[in-house]
């Protein structure tokens, strides 16, 4: 855990968020700032910066966060969604402890 990270924070439960989902490994909750009609977040419990920082070690943890994010969509009542890691302030990220947004539910994705 990092003392100054805000995940870190609504991770130790110092933040409150809406959360839809926790187990030992990661949470979910709802971004405060949605883009789309659905928008949450998977974030892992253990502090790790950005995907550049992932290793082999974090290949279950990865694979169990991408896995995740089709269940609890389809529970947040999606039937298409986009997943985004932004990895580096170049690619967009702005909290430093790694995390998955999934968003959907409606047609204001932008096209890719």
């Amino acid at each position: 855990m990092s003392t100054d990270c805000i995940f870190c924070k609504i991770v130790q439960g110092d933040i409150p968020s809406k959360r839809i989902y926790e187990d030992d490994d990661v949470i979910a909750f709802h971004d405060i700032h949605p883009i789309t009609k659905v928008h949450f977040l998977i974030v892992p419990k253990q502090h790790i910066e950005s995907l550049i920082s992932c290793g082999s070690q974090h290949q279950a943890l990865l694979g169990k966060m991408l896995l995740l994010a089709p269940e609890l969509a389809k529970q947040q009542g999606l039937t298409g969604f986009r997943t985004m890691i932004n990895t580096g302030r170049e690619g967009g990220q702005e909290v430093f402890h790694i995390h998955m947004h999934v968003f959907g539910g409606g047609n204001t994705l932008p096209k890719t």
